[in-house]
């Protein structure tokens, strides 16, 4: 078999449901459940059933878990979408159950949590979405998440328009940084671009003492101080 068959939807109770053994995404659990409260489960896990009768989430591991820290019964949340404010509810998902080997089930567990991480946003184009609803709950996004997209989408019209201006406002507007001279005016988190590498032990070592020579409340400030230094170096070195 080199791929998932389809074999039916069911509703399952949540403690028939088996995890993905070492299933490596770590997902917001409480924001899940904000969302299962406000909107219901608007999609079904996919959960492998095995020769044995097990049956293994695939994908949707951490809606399991939001439903299953829900609990039975009514939970006092008004016009809950997950108990509907029944207190013979029991925790149980909606499922699409699938078959398949154990190499498609890793690849469908990798698949699903590593193709929701590759996408951007057009960031004009969501803060129309979240202006265009009364309130945000349910949705994954604060109320200073709105406020953040809002200033980055509405940078200035009167600031002069150099080639280097509308550059850095189109990066910012398409998901890209800011630079120096346009910063970004929300919160930092929600846009700043993370660098990831894996390197050996050695190399670093060596990075993290380059690092920590320089002063700063945090690696970022302690970062600009080491490629002021480099690019300092680099200025003598062609004088």
């Amino acid at each position: 078999m080199t791929s998932a068959s389809y074999l039916r939807t069911d509703t399952i109770p949540v403690d028939r449901l088996t995890p993905y053994p070492g299933n490596a995404k770590r997902g917001d659990v409480a924001a899940i459940l904000a969302s299962l409260r406000k909107n219901g489960q608007y999609r079904g896990l996919v959960v492998r059933e095995q020769r044995d009768g097990a049956l293994v989430v695939l994908a949707g591991n951490h809606t399991r878990q939001a439903l299953a820290e829900h609990g039975p019964g009514d939970c006092g949340t008004k016009a809950c979408g997950v108990c509907h404010n029944s207190p013979a509810w029991t925790p149980a998902a909606r499922c699409d159950v699938v078959e398949c080997d154990d190499q498609t089930a890793l690849r469908v567990n990798l698949a699903d949590n590593r193709t929701s991480d590759l996408g951007t946003y057009d960031y004009a184009g969501l803060a129309e979405l979240l202006g265009s609803l009364g309130d945000v709950d349910g949705t994954g996004y604060s109320d200073q998440d709105v406020q953040d997209i809002t200033a980055l989408v509405d940078l200035p019209d009167e600031e002069p328009k150099d080639d280097n201006h509308t550059a850095a406002r189109q990066a910012a507007r398409d998901g890209g940084a800011l630079d120096d001279e346009h910063p970004d005016t929300g919160n930092p988190d929600v846009f700043n671009p993370v660098i990831n590498l894996r390197v050996p032990h050695a190399v670093f070592d060596r990075w993290r003492t380059a690092l920590d020579a320089h002063p700063g409340q945090d690696d970022g400030a302690k970062l600009l101080g080491l490629l002021s230094e480099v690019e300092a170096s680099r200025a003598g070195a062609a004088a």
